[in-house]
C-alpha cells in the first residue's frame, strides 16, 4: 500500500461569526518522509511520550505508576526543554490569605474571557498536591528563615503564590529532579536525541505510533497503544525569543497532519523582559524580578509603566510587552531598562542566576539597569484537549504548552504553565495507561509504505536562510503589534515558502523543523487575520479594542469528504460567561 495524500484546510471569514465558512486552500502533506514499515526497526510500548519537560515527565511517571510500559522520546538531551529555561516558578495556593477562588479569578481576568473556568478550577486546585510531588521528587524550593516556602508575586496575581528555586532558576531545579526521577523508574525507557517526524495512523485515523530519526540518524518506528504529545511550544517562529532552539512547534504540526483539532493559534505571548545584548542569545529576566520591586525605565531613565496600567510593572504580560515596544519606538532605542537598584534586599542574593549571567556582560544588577526587550515566550493556543488531555484523534493525547486545555484563555498568567504541566501531565499519563489496558497495542501494518517525491537536482533549498526569513517576517508582521494588511501579506509569503519547501526539501530533521514552523506560522496568521479585534496577546492596531461577539475560540476542526481528503474548518466556539470576561 502506498500513501501520499494532501489536506485542504477551510477557514471561516470573521464577518460571518460562525454562520457561513469562507474557504482558504491550505495544502499539507500527510507524511513528511518516505518510509516502508517492514524495513524499519520497531520499538513497542503501551504509552509513548514525546517530550521530556515537566508535562512529559509527569505524564510518563504517572503512566508507569499505573502499570504501563513507557518510552520518552526527547528531541535533544533529557534536560534541554522549555521547562529548564523557566525562571519564575510554580503558581500554587499555599498562603493563609490566598484562596483557590482568588487564583481562579486572577487567571480568568488575565485570560480576557476565553478561559474554561472548569479547567482553571481543576488545575488550580491541583496546585498544592503538585508542589508536594515535586518536593518528594527532591526539588529544593527556596524557603524563609523558619523553613516555610518563600512565596513571591508576579504580574496578574493578587497574592504571593509563586514557589521558586534558586531565586529565578526554578526550571533548572525542577528539570533536574524530574530527569533523575524518570531515570530511576524501571518501566520508563529513554530515547534522547530522537527526533519525531510524524504520527502514524491506523484504521479510522487512530494514532498507533510514531516515525522518528534515532540518535544514530536512522529512521525508526515506535508502536504504541497511546501517544502523548508534550512537545512544548514554538517560540523559534520569531526572531526574538526566550525559547531554546528545539521549540519549533513539532508536536502541533504533527497533530494537524494527523487530523487533530487545534484552536486559538493566533495567541502567542511575548515576555516583556529578555536580556538584550546585540549578538548574544536572548536570556529571560524573570517576572519575579519585577515582583520583587524592579522597575522599567526608558533610555532617559524615566519610569513609564504607571502611564500604561494601574498595576505598573505587575500588569499582565501583554500590557507590559506592548508598553516596552512602544517606548522603544518613541525613544528610538533598541531596548528599555530594568532597574533593581531600589530593591530592599541585595539583588545578587535574591537572583544569583540572573546576576551571574549579567556579570558576563559587565552588568552589576545592583547598580546598572539591565537592557531588556520583549521576546516570544509562550504559545497560548495549541491542540484542543478535554479534561483528561485527550485530543480529537483516537489514541492521541496532548499536555503542556503544545495543548489548549482551557487554562490560559487569550493570555497566560505567569507561572501557571509549570502548574498546568504538572497537573495535566499526571492526569493524562494515568488516563492514557488506563486506555492502554482497554485498547491494546495495534501493530503497524507491515506492508505500509509511504512514498514522497522530494528534492531537486536543479535547485537547492537554503534552510538556514529561509528559517531566518521566516523568523524575521513573523517578528515584524505577527509580533507584538499586528494589522490586517501585515498579517495578510505575511500569510501570502508563508504560503509561497511552504510550497517551495514541500517541493525542494530532503527529509532530514532541519527541513522537517522548517516545514513544521511554516505550518504553525500559517495557521497562526490565518487565525490572527480572522480575529478582527484585540484580545489578550493578540493586538491589532486596526481593531484596537476587544469586541463582545468575538469572545469565542478560533477552532480549526478536521472533516473528510467522500474521497477521504481531510480538510479543516476554522470556526468560532463561543465561551460561556465567566469571571472577568470582557
Amino acid at each position: 500500500m502506498s500513501l501520499a495524500y494532501t489536506a485542504t484546510l477551510d477557514f471561516a471569514a470573521p464577518r460571518h461569526l460562525m454562520d457561513r465558512p469562507q474557504t482558504f486552500d491550505f495544502e499539507l502533506p500527510r507524511y513528511l518522509a518516505p518510509f516502508q514499515v517492514n524495513r524499519l526497526p520497531t520499538y513497542r510500548f503501551d504509552v509513548l511520550v514525546l517530550g521530556s519537560g515537566v508535562a512529559g515527565c509527569s505524564a510518563a511517571m504517572a503512566a508507569a505508576a499505573a502499570g504501563s510500559s513507557v518510552a520518552i522520546l526527547a528531541k535533544d538531551e533529557l534536560a534541554e526543554t522549555n521547562t529548564y529555561y523557566a525562571q519564575g516558578g510554580v503558581a500554587a495556593v499555599l498562603g493563609a490569605e490566598d484562596s483557590f477562588e482568588a487564583h481562579l479569578a486572577d487567571t480568568v481576568e488575565v485570560g480576557c474571557g476565553l478561559c474554561d473556568t472548569d479547567a482553571v478550577d481543576r488545575i488550580v486546585r491541583g496546585g498544592p498536591a503538585a508542589i508536594e510531588t515535586l518536593i518528594a521528587a527532591g526539588v529544593a524550593f527556596d524557603r524563609g528563615a523558619g523553613g516555610e516556602l518563600d512565596l513571591s508575586r508576579e504580574g496578574g496575581h493578587s497574592h504571593a503564590r509563586i514557589v521558586h528555586a534558586g531565586g529565578a532558576a526554578t526550571g533548572i531545579e525542577i528539570q533536574r529532579a524530574l530527569a533523575e526521577s524518570v531515570r530511576r523508574t524501571p518501566d520508563i525507557a529513554l530515547f534522547t536525541g530522537c527526533f519525531a517526524i510524524d504520527l502514524i495512523s491506523g484504521a479510522n485515523g487512530r494514532v498507533i505510533g510514531v516515525l522518528a530519526w534515532s540518535a544514530r540518524s536512522e529512521l525508526v518506528l515506535f508502536s504504541a497503544a497511546q501517544v502523548i504529545l508534550a512537545t512544548g511550544g514554538a517560540g523559534q517562529l520569531f526572531r526574538e525569543t526566550t525559547n531554546p532552539a528545539i521549540a519549533t512547534g513539532d508536536g502541533v504540526a504533527m497533530a494537524v497532519r494527523a487530523g487533530a483539532v487545534v484552536r486559538d493559534m493566533e495567541f502567542f505571548q511575548f515576555h516583556p523582559t529578555c536580556l538584550y545584548i546585540a549578538g548574544a542569545a536572548r536570556v529571560l529576566v524573570s517576572e519575579i524580578v519585577r515582583g520583587a520591586g524592579g522597575v522599567l525605565l526608558d533610555k532617559n531613565r524615566v519610569r513609564f509603566m504607571p502611564e500604561y496600567h494601574e498595576k505598573a510593572e505587575l500588569a499582565p504580560r501583554d500590557v507590559v510587552s506592548r508598553a516596552c515596544f512602544r517606548r522603544m519606538v518613541e525613544t528610538n532605542d533598541t531596548s528599555v531598562y530594568l532597574d533593581l537598584s531600589g530593591l530592599e534586599r541585595d539583588p545578587h542574593q535574591l537572583f544569583p542566576h540572573i546576576s551571574r549571567i549579567c556579570q558576563y556582560f559587565d552588568i552589576d544588577i545592583k547598580r546598572d539597569p539591565i537592557p531588556v526587550r520583549p521576546g516570544a515566550h509562550y504559545m497560548v493556543g495549541g491542540i484542543a484537549v478535554d479534561a483528561d488531555g485527550r485530543t480529537s484523534v483516537a489514541g492521541l493525547w496532548a499536555v503542556g504548552e503544545c495543548s489548549s486545555s482551557g487554562l490560559h484563555g487569550a493570555n497566560r498568567m505567569g507561572s501557571n504553565s509549570l502548574l498546568e504541566g504538572l497537573v495535566c501531565g499526571a492526569r493524562a499519563g494515568e488516563r492514557a495507561a488506563a486506555d492502554a489496558r482497554d485498547f491494546p497495542l495495534i501493530p503497524i501494518e507491515a506492508r505500509l509504505r509511504v512514498e514522497r517525491a522530494r528534492g531537486s537536482s536543479d535547485v537547492r533549498l537554503g534552510i538556514q536562510d529561509m528559517t531566518y526569513s521566516l523568523k524575521s517576517l513573523m517578528w515584524r508582521q505577527m509580533g507584538i503589534v499586528r494589522s490586517g494588511a501585515a498579517i495578510k501579506d505575511a500569510e501570502s509569503k508563508l504560503e509561497f515558502w511552504a510550497r517551495a519547501v514541500d517541493r525542494l526539501a530532503t527529509p532530514d530533521p532541519r527541513a522537517v523543523e522548517l516545514q513544521n514552523m511554516l505550518t504553525i506560522a500559517r495557521l497562526a496568521a490565518l487565525s490572527a487575520l480572522a480575529r478582527e479585534e484585540s484580545r489578550g496577546t493578540h493586538y491589532r492596531e486596526d481593531f484596537p479594542e476587544p469586541r463582545a461577539p468575538w469572545r469565542a475560540h478560533t477552532v480549526l476542526a478536521p472533516r473528510s469528504d467522500a474521497e477521504g481528503v481531510r480538510s479543516v474548518t476554522l470556526s468560532r466556539d463561543r465561551v460561556r460567561e465567566s469571571v472577568g470576561a470582557r
